[in-house]
This record gives structure tokens, sequence and C-alpha cells, in this order.
């Protein structure tokens, strides 16, 4: 799969394939991401087509050069605080379902394949899925993408439209809040 990069700057010079494996490129995760967000499916799957609209309309003031991803990510974050503030949600709920997408770090922020994997307590998972849905949004987006998402500081801070500092404040808050609420240790 060609880099994202090189596939924005085809599509900005009018190459419609481009855009067809840019989405096939960036499409997965950012859904991931918008769907522990909204917590809801057919929510997330709007997020996602409007983000990609957005993109095709804002192609023009892409900067050639630069990293698509983090500009999409931003334009998705947008979009769903914009859909958040329209319908009045304050606080997103932890959706029902067990069909969650797939990780890409476990509860101790551990990637896949860096150590044996241990096996997952349902309950643990359960409990610190609720105790993510109560950190306040910024803190809850801040561990969604320094952790779940694998996203870098850098990269979460320039989704998220803050600076470094503040994103790596709210990072560690969320990981204080959810180790005191699942009981581990500083």
């Amino acid at each position: 799969m060609a880099d994202p990069k090189e596939l924005m700057e085809r599509y900005c010079a009018g190459d419609a394939s481009a855009f067809r494996e840019l989405y096939a490129a960036v499409a997965p995760k950012l859904y991931g991401y918008l769907l522990r967000m909204a917590r809801q499916r057919a929510t997330a799957d709007d997020l996602l087509q409007q983000t990609f609209l957005k993109v095709h309309r804002a192609r023009a003031a892409f900067v050639p050069g630069a990293d698509p991803v983090p500009w999409i990510y931003s334009i998705a974050h947008r979009t769903f605080l914009d859909e958040a503030r329209r319908s009045k949600r304050a606080v997103v709920g932890v959706a029902t379902t067990e069909d969650l997408p797939e990780i890409a770090a476990d509860l101790l922020g551990r990637s896949p394949g860096t150590a044996e994997e241990p096996r997952h307590d349902p309950a643990v998972t359960k409990a610190a899925l609720a105790a993510l849905s109560n950190l306040p949004e910024q803190q809850r987006e801040a561990v969604v993408l320094t952790k779940l998402d694998g996203k870098s500081v850098a990269e979460a801070a320039a989704i998220a439209g803050t600076t470094v500092g503040a994103m790596k404040v709210r990072a560690h808050r969320g990981y204080s809040a959810l180790r005191k609420v699942l009981g581990r240790p500083e």
C-alpha cells in the first residue's frame, strides 16, 4: 500500500484512484477512533463519511508534503465535536455491545507482540471501559489516542488541536484516574 502522503498529493493533483487508496489506508483506524469516541456504530459510520467528504472539499487547503493523517484525524475530531454539540451530548456513554474494535495496546499500555500476550480478564476489561467512559472528555480522548490508537503524544496533540504539553497532562491525568479506579499502583 502506498504512503498516505504520496496518495494525498496524487489526489490533490486530480487522481481519483488515489482517493480510494487513501480511504482504504486511513479509514479502518479512523473508524475505530470515531467508534470509541461516539460509542454508536451508526454515528461513527456517519462521522467517517462526513470526515472524508470534508477532506474532499478541503483538499485544496492541504499543504503539499505534509503528513495527511493528522490533518484527517483533526477533521474527524472536529466533526465528532460538532456532532456532540449538535445533539447536546455532554457525556458519551460506553457501548453495551461486546463487539468492540481491536485495540492497539493492552490495558497496561503494552503494544501487541512486545511481550508475552497476557490473558485478559473480561471483568477487568469491562471495568476499564466503564472507568474510561467516566473520564472527562479531554482525558478520555488523550487515553484513546495515545494508548488505544497508538498515536504519539505529538500526533494526539495535533488531532485534538492542542499543545504537546497539554496532551501529556491530559493523558497523565487520565492514566492516573484509571489506575486509581482499577486499583493499580501508580
